[in-house]
């Protein structure tokens, strides 16, 4: 199973984009002994259109194109589901047996995601109901998915 993380706008150099290869790094080693194929950054250039609708609609329509034939999709949505880093790690599972070929997390922009991707979506997520930089919700992501890897190999990392 492949782990895809689609973000629309670019990380530029600087800590978060170290720190987010680090976890994309150690998620994708620790994913191999579950049979992960790989952890991959897709970003998404920001629309330029003037209008926010529009904007919203053309980002949601490049992320929609790059998300893997079968894959389970989750949003990354303010007003998702808060789970614990087991019941992320549990779903994770679920998908893998159930021969789920790649798990698409999608962040979408700052005017948010078109209705179209919320109805793809097999699992609507929050890191709470604070408002978070992009930047820093793709550096949130990758840690989660990093430990759920550990979660499910018995890695000691988690701790609960």
């Amino acid at each position: 199973m492949r782990i895809v993380v689609a973000a629309v706008g670019r990380l530029k150099r600087g800590p978060e984009t170290e720190l987010s290869e680090r976890y994309r790094k150690r998620a994708a080693q620790t994913g191999r002994n579950l049979g992960l194929r790989d952890v991959e950054i897709i970003e998404i250039r920001e629309s330029r259109a003037a209008d926010a609708g529009k904007r919203m609609l053309e980002e949601s329509i490049a992320l929609a194109n790059i998300i893997p034939q079968g894959a389970a999709v989750v949003l990354l949505d303010a007003g998702g589901e808060n789970l614990d880093s087991a019941s992320l790690a549990g779903q994770l599972a679920k998908w893998r047996s159930n021969d789920r070929p790649a798990v698409a997390f999608l962040i979408g922009g700052a005017d948010g995601l078109a209705p179209s991707l919320h109805d793809k979506a097999a699992l609507r997520l929050s890191f709470g109901a604070a408002t978070w930089p992009h930047q820093l919700v793709r550096v949130l992501l990758l840690e989660q998915l990093y430990r759920a890897t550990t979660i499910l190999t018995g890695h000691p990392y988690h701790r609960a």
